[in-house]
């Protein structure tokens, strides 16, 4: 093997092979840049993307409001590709400069929730809603809650970067991370067969993180690798995603944050609902 890779003996960053986000990863943390962030009038303000985890909290957002819940909130875009997320404003509120969060004013003083599943946690206990009171169907939402969260970045930062982003394309590693993915499907598609949502049968927070990676997966919207992965075989799975993204929460909460895909799908900015009723009507 003549393009064997021998680490050196200390580790220096390579940007010019890095690929789409060389010039934008660094191994330090912290602000590079002042620049505050834009406040709405809500008492929930929300710096995000329409990414998997970007998604997870505007699907929260959009179905406390659908259920009657006094949910409103401000969306602002944090656009990573231009390194928005490593603003003083942004780092600010997460020192780790990842999308999306959360700055809730509704108390005498801001708090500030990063970590997408702090985030929907955090809203489940606020509104009193999507999230089980009783012990037992409590401990199964935050199993499966924190399932999405170890198994998300073996399908976004491994199966993703490599069989999309990476600027070559390596068969270890996406053999290694196909694989990988295909035993979490399988794991939640035995889940799924013995219940309409992943944590019992009623929708959870648990529904809310996951769907936005592997409910679109299989549906074909992410990556695009349905036919790779051979998706269609998780029927449970697949019966799933498609009943969730028929609902309006859904269809609203994805829209929010988006920069791209058809002109009805994309609301970069909501400050109410009809910046999403507007942009939907649109839907040919």
């Amino acid at each position: 093997m003549t393009n064997t890779y021998i680490p050196p003996k200390v580790w220096v960053p390579d940007n010019n092979t890095s690929g789409k986000w060389g010039s934008i990863n660094r191994p330090v943390s912290g602000a590079r840049y002042e620049q505050a962030l834009p406040v709405g009038e809500h008492d929930l303000q929300l710096y995000s993307l329409a990414t998997p985890n970007g998604q997870k909290i505007t699907i929260m957002l959009e179905e406390l409001l659908a259920l009657g819940k006094d949910a409103e909130y401000d969306a602002y875009l944090i656009d990573i590709s231009k390194g928005e997320q490593f603003s003083s404003g942004f780092v600010k509120i997460n020192p780790n400069s990842k999308i999306p969060a959360l700055v809730d004013r509704s108390d005498s003083q801001e708090l500030a929730v990063f970590e997408s599943a702090s985030i929907l946690l955090h809203l489940a206990e606020k509104f009193d809603a999507f999230l089980p009171k009783e012990r037992e169907a409590r401990t199964h939402t935050f199993n499966w809650l924190f399932w999405l969260q170890g198994s998300a970045p073996y399908l976004g930062g491994g199966f993703g970067h490599f069989y999309v982003y990476a600027p070559e394309k390596l068969a270890y590693p996406i053999n290694r991370f196909s694989m990988e993915v295909k035993r979490e499907l399988d794991v939640l598609d035995k889940q799924l067969a013995r219940h309409q949502y992943i944590a019992g049968d009623k929708i959870t927070i648990a529904d809310f993180a996951t769907w936005p990676w592997y409910g679109s997966l299989v549906l074909g919207n992410l990556y695009h690798a349905d036919k790779f992965l051979q998706t269609k075989t998780y029927t449970n799975v697949e019966r799933w995603a498609k009943e969730l993204a028929d609902r309006p929460g859904f269809v609203r909460g994805r829209t929010v944050n988006r920069t791209q895909g058809e002109i009805w799908e994309k609301v970069p900015e909501r400050h109410n609902a009809a910046d999403i009723t507007n942009v939907l009507k649109l839907k040919p």
